[in-house]
Order: C-alpha cells, then structure tokens, then sequence
C-alpha cells in the first residue's frame, strides 16, 4: 500500500462565535488550510461547527439557517480555490424534507461528497435537541447543493477513497447502545469521524475516553473525534472541546482542555493494521447486508505521497511493544501476567495429581522467572515449596556469578536444592561420539544442553514430577535453543513471554518480594548479561559468550516479532517502523542485518516450534502450533528474506 498503509488524519476544534458563521468559517479556513499544508488527509470539526452548537431557539431563525446554508457553498468553494487536499469534515443545521437536521457535511476538492444526519437526539437535562431538530435515523434521500447534484443525505454512508474507506457519525450517536459505528464498521469503514458537543461535568472526561477507546477497539477502527470548545456559549454548560484520536483501542492523540483558542490533533492512522487484523477475525470476513448503505466511491481522490522520512512525523511508535512503559500499570500487568503462568501451571498439576516439579536453575533471567512462577503455582495450590527440586548443573561456561545467584535463590525460596555438575558425563559423550572438546561447535555447546535436560527428565520420573520448561517466546522465535534440549519441558511457563518482558517480570517478583536477600540476588540476576554459558568463561571468570552478541538484540527481535506476528506486516513496513522507534539507538545498516538474520532464523527454526511443549499463552502472540501460530517448516523464506535484503 502507498505510504506503508498510513492516513494522516486530524481533529480540530476553532474558536468560534454563536450564530457568526461567516467568523467561524474564517477560522475553519485557517485551521483547514494548515492541515493541508501538514498532509493531513481527511479532518473533522465539531457538532454544528458553522453555526456554533449553543444557538438555542435560535436554530430556528431561517436567517440562520440560510446563512449556514451559504456557507457550506463557500467552504466548497475555498476547497476547489485553494487546490485543498484535504478533505474536511463540517457540521451545520440543514432544513430538509421541512424538518431541521443536525448534519455533518464531507467535503473534498470542491465537491460535498455527501450529508450525514445525526441519528440519535438527546433530550434530558439541558440537552433538548428534539427541540430544534428531527432524528435522522434511517433517513436516506439526495439535495442539490450549488453545482453539486444528488448529493446521497444518508446515517448510514460509507466513504471509499483508495486509501481508506470511512464513515461519520455525530455526538450522542457514539452514547448508544449500538451506535452507527459499529454497523458502519461492518460495512467496511476502517475511521470513523465523530462531530460532537460534549459538555463537561466531574469524571466524564474519562469516562468519554474509555468511550472512544472501547468503540474502536469493537470496531477494529480507527476513531476521531472532535468537539466543541472555546467560544461555545457557557450559560449553562462548559465545553472544553477534545480532540481525540483513538486506533484499534489505542490512544494516538489527546488535546488539552480548556484551551482559550483553536485546536489541532493530528495522527498517522495505520489502515494496514486495521486491515489486517480484521482479516484475522471472522467478525469482519462477512460483509455485513444492511439495507440502509450508502456507498460514496471516490477513487479520484488520490492522496499525494509524502516523502517516506515523513509519513510517521505524527506517530509514535514503541520500541517496546510487549512492554508497559507506565511502571503503574506495568506493575499491574506484570501481576496479571505471573498470575496467569501460574494459573496454567497450578491447573496442569492439579489435573495431573502432581506434587513435585523438577526446574533447572541457571542463575539467569528465564531460570529465575520459571522457578518464581512454580513457586506461586506451588503456593496457589497450599503445596509445600520443597516438592520443587531446583537443580543447578554447573558446565564447561558456567560462572562464579550465575552459580552463586542461582543456589542463593533456591535456598532462599525453600525449594529443595541440588548441584548435578555435567562436565564428567560430557566429556564421556564427548569420547562416545567422537567429539574434539577443544572444537567449541554446535555439537560441543548442545550436548551440555541436552546432558541438562536429560537429568532434568530422569530427575522428574525418579520424583514423580514434571519438568517445568525455562525457554521463552524470543528464543522460540529465533530457535536459539537447542532441539530436545532446552527446546523440551513437560510444561514450558515462559512459552509465551518475550526476553524484553522476562526482565521487567522478574523485577516485579522482587518488588514485591519482602525476603532482603531473595530481592538482592534478583537484582543481580537482573544485572546479568544474558548468555547460554556453554562456551568457557573469559579468563577473568566472566560470562564469555553474551547471546546478543551473535543473535542480535532482543529488543529488535521482539520488536520483529510483534510487528510480524500481530500486525502481519512485511519487511518493508517493520524496517520503516523500526528505524523510527530506534532513532538514535541503532542505525540502519545494523537494523536491516538483523532482520535478515531474523527472518532467516524465524523460517529456517519453525521445527523446533512445531512439536513444543504445552504452556499457557498470556499475550497476544504466541508460537504454539496449537493455537496462534501454524507454519510448514519447510516454507520457504525466499519473499521475505529478499524484500528485506533489497532495504
């Protein structure tokens, strides 16, 4: 798709004077004509935006409502003056079929693509719509505007540029039980524009948020909003005039309230997301049959391409997406999330009959988080914590450091500790096969691993437990574990965690950990470089071989991965994505390598995914093959790999 999939879009709220429409159409020109100069593609205005919302019994003037009229004219007019782009959103009062209705209006490059009436009136407190105007619910007709002949005046239009395909709906209608949103989203519009008059009292503001956010994530939409403001009469109501930008239950945008002049929100809606994710689910595979559509084909309205160093100028974009930056909610999260691995591990113990579970202890940051998590599960279910055997077995690489971390935590946990160092029976298989323990290949680093996973088995049918699996959601991805190895469990806990999530949800066992020396060996922990320890230590009795030193950074990995597997998106699009989320901390020539080597290793991997053991899955992506993530393995990477290369 042009421009990676992205649609600029704004929301904005003008000063304006009750019942002056030439004054606020000066200021919806001003603020139209810097959206155009800003790439903005489509933008919307308040509820009644030409007249001002607070006319009262004045709406029902014919002066007024002429006057509203006429400028609908002009502002077409300016659009085709001025070569605008920008395709705006207006509302007025519009006398139709001898009835008022409260409108939105679309306009673009001269035209007035078509009226869309508000279909649902408020009438309580001091909200007394019915009043002045007619419902337009299930309203559909045509007006002749000007030049503009049989233009469709509908509730229910869909709007289909190229790009994009949108709808609009006015205020209250968002308040409904079922608003036209929603059926507007089953019929294909991907944003949705509201035009609307929210007046402020205690605690709405958040509740409208919650609104906004809740309706576009149901929608799998995009969701803008723009509401009156400064000058809007305050006789007996306040309007603070937000301008909110929502995508697929995510806030883009938010403007401060209680401004004292205009407005402007802009964002970089992602169509492609949202497109993508709606082919992901069944709810959005049947075109909905409604017979109140309106379709309005605009195909001619080509948005101009910006310069690709531009098109994510009002985006951001996380560089970390599996993880919660606010350390609140990170906090909470992160509690839900061990909640959750140990809720699957407490339940497949259970369902077993199970007492005993048998976890190898490294010293590192998966080790760590698996042991921590078994020992909630343990406490969930009243068991004793010494039916946890955590074995340390120390090899050719192991540290000072991470030995000393991992027989500290073990002992401080009260699980029952043992030490089965592996070297002996290495170099015994090492003699077996034939193999040079000066050579430090794949076969010398994996046979530790799986000498490791073999007492962990056979430690497991002795006690009559299971073992619990350490490997986590990144190392899956990349295959950086050793098949029937460290690749094998009986219950893998961190199946579906990502190396950039471990950490955080180890810090927060620690936060909450009141035991000093349990909180001071998971800092340490934390502290540690991240390495398999399979290679000699370094002379100084230092962790040698760092993992990301050969693998890459986990954080790019990750990063990868989410784009890929969530958002479904191709090289090209997660190269673009990423150079913007690590500006400033990695180059270009240094990302594209490392997609390369991510989806070489991502396709070439997929073996090691396919026959992985069970473990509960807490986030939006996961690698189960039984579940979100169903693959050949032997596809071939050859698309992917040369989209990426061509970079």
């Amino acid at each position: 798709m042009e421009n990676l999939g992205y649609v600029r879009v704004a929301a904005a709220k003008p000063e304006v004077k009750v019942g002056n429409v030439d004054f606020n159409i000066k200021k919806i020109i001003e603020l139209a004509k810097q959206a155009n100069e800003k790439g903005v593609k489509i933008m919307v205005f308040p509820e009644l935006s030409l007249t001002g919302y607070t006319c009262a019994d004045l709406f029902f003037q014919s002066n007024l409502l002429e006057e509203a009229f006429d400028g609908l004219l002009k502002l077409s007019d300016f659009s085709r003056a001025e070569d605008i782009d920008t395709i705006f959103i207006v509302g007025l009062p519009l006398v139709y079929d001898n009835a008022i209705l409260n409108c939105a209006a679309v306009i673009g490059k001269g035209d007035i693509l078509g009226i869309v009436p508000k279909s649902f009136l408020p009438n309580y407190n001091e909200f007394y719509e019915k009043r002045w105007f007619a419902e337009g619910k299930k309203l559909q007709g045509h007006i002749s505007i000007g030049r503009d002949r049989n233009i469709p005046v509908s509730t229910h239009i869909i709007f289909k540029l190229k790009e994009v395909s949108f709808g609009v709906e006015i205020c209250e209608d968002l308040w409904v039980p079922v608003p036209p949103s929603s059926e507007m989203a089953k019929d294909g519009a991907e944003i949705i524009f509201n035009l609307s008059a929210t007046d402020e009292v205690a605690g709405k503001h958040t509740y409208l948020l919650d609104l906004i956010l809740q309706q576009s994530a149901r929608c799998r939409a995009a969701y803008v909003y723009a509401s009156a403001g400064f000058g809007e009469s305050s006789t007996d109501l306040a309007f603070s005039g937000n301008c909110i930008i929502a995508e697929n239950g995510v806030l883009l945008a938010s403007s401060k309230r209680f401004v004292l002049g205009p407005q402007m929100e802009i964002a970089d809606i992602d169509v492609e997301l949202i497109r993508n994710d709606r082919i992901r689910h069944n709810s959005f595979r049947n075109r909905n049959t409604n017979e109140q559509l309106v379709e309005v084909s605009a195909d001619n309205y080509l948005f101009p391409q910006m310069n690709p160093s531009q098109i994510l100028d009002y985006r951001h974009v996380n560089p970390t997406p599996f993880v919660e930056k606010d350390e609140v909610k990170l906090r909470h999260r992160c509690e839900e999330i061990s909640s959750i691995q140990a809720w699957g591990l407490a339940q497949r113990l259970r369902a077993i009959g199970c007492k005993n579970a048998v976890v190898g202890i490294s010293g590192g940051l998966d080790s760590t988080l698996a042991l921590l998590v078994t020992v909630k599960a343990f406490d969930m279910l009243g068991m004793d914590r010494k039916g946890i055997i955590g074995i340390t077995m120390p090899g050719f690489g192991t540290t000072a450091r991470t030995h000393g971390n991992a027989w500290a935590l073990m002992e401080e946990l009260g699980v029952t500790p043992m030490e089965i160092p592996i070297n002996k029976a290495v170099e015994i298989h090492f003699a077996d096969i034939g193999q040079d323990p000066e050579r430090h290949d794949a076969t010398y680093e994996n046979s530790q691993a799986r000498e490791r996973t073999q007492i962990l088995m056979d430690m497991a049918n002795k006690t009559g437990g299971i073992v619990i699996g350490t490997g986590d959601l990144s190392e899956l991805a990349l295959g950086w574990c050793t098949y029937n190895g460290d690749q094998m469990s009986m219950y893998g806990v961190n199946a579906s965690i990502p190396k950039t999530l471990v950490r955080d949800l180890v810090k927060g066992y620690m936060i909450g950990e009141k035991n000093e020396k349990v909180k001071a060996t998971l800092q340490d922990i934390i502290d540690t470089p991240i390495s398999p320890e399979l290679l000699p230590a370094a002379a100084d009795g230092t962790i040698a071989q760092k993992t990301e030193d050969f693998v890459g950074p986990y954080e790019l990995h990750d990063f990868f991965l989410h784009a890929m597997l969530r958002h479904s998106f191709s090289p090209r699009k997660i190269f673009s994505l990423a150079r913007k989320a690590f500006d400033g901390v990695y180059d270009r020539e240094t990302i594209k390598k490392w997609l390369i080597t991510f989806y070489r290793r991502f396709f070439s991997q997929q073996f090691k995914r396919s026959c992985m053991p069970d473990g509960v899955k807490v986030g939006s992506v996961c690698l189960s093959p039984r579940g979100d993530w169903r693959m050949p393995s032997d596809a071939a990477s050859a698309l992917w790999i040369k989209e990426a290369e061509a970079l």
